[in-house]
């Protein structure tokens, strides 16, 4: 006899994306500002490792703490899991509510840009190429999600295509976009506001807002419901 797991599922209300953010205690941006007058912005990069990995209130305090002190802009109620690992904070903007996975890799470039809206959900093990990239409003990002920024030129032909010139291609995240788990996103691609991508797709061309897309290549799959709100923005 089979259970009909239809009617095991349950629904339990969302948290992340509707809890208040409340404005984090003073002292810890003065403890940034503290660390980084002390420690200069290599040395907070070194400090960091001590707390890469921890799982209790200090480490999660600490990690917080050296993102604000790194970062261009740090909004309030961050939160960085275990291991996560990042390149060039310096060039990053971030809002408020920012949920970061364990293991999570963000790759930026000393003169890339980097953006992340207000309540984003970047799941473990993620891995966003963040040369230049921008991430909507209440963005979910699933686990092992990714994003590549450049391409090989391939030229000239008779040297090896690791040896060519990058280009690199920005990429958009619209506001409320779903990404599936280990879903990836090719460079220079668009998807736009309300879509979702489905688990294990691969995104080589822009999205349309409201859609839903699946499957390697990605393809459309069907819109959203007719309710849904007409797309604003990109």
């Amino acid at each position: 006899m089979s259970a009909d797991l239809s009617m095991m599922s349950k629904v339990v209300e969302a948290v992340h994306a509707k809890r208040e953010i409340a404005a984090d205690p003073p002292y810890e941006q003065q403890l940034a500002d503290e660390l980084k007058n002390t420690y200069g912005s290599e040395g907070l990069v070194e400090l960091y490792g001590r707390f890469s990995s921890g799982a209790g209130f200090i480490d999660g305090l600490m990690r917080r703490v050296i993102w604000r002190a790194l970062a261009r802009q740090c909004g309030s109620h961050l939160r960085i899991g275990s291991d996560v690992v990042f390149r060039h904070l310096e060039t990053f903007q971030i809002g408020d509510g920012l949920r970061i996975g364990a293991g999570a890799q963000i790759q930026g470039r000393y003169d890339g840009t980097c953006a992340i809206g207000h309540k984003v959900w970047i799941g473990p093990q993620a891995f966003l190429d963040a040369r230049d990239l921008v991430l909507g409003d209440y963005v979910g990002w699933g686990p092992g999600a990714k994003v590549l920024g450049s391409v090989h030129t391939g030229i000239p032909q008779d040297i090896p295509m690791i040896a060519t010139d990058l280009e690199i291609r920005p990429v958009r995240i619209g506001a409320w976009v779903d990404i599936g788990t280990n879903a990836t996103i090719l460079p220079g691609v668009t998807i736009g506001m309300g879509a979702i991508v489905g688990a294990g797709a691969v995104v080589v061309s822009d999205v349309q807002s409201f859609s839903i897309v699946v499957g390697v290549p990605a393809r459309f799959l069907r819109w959203r419901k007719d309710s849904d709100p007409a797309p604003t923005s990109a």
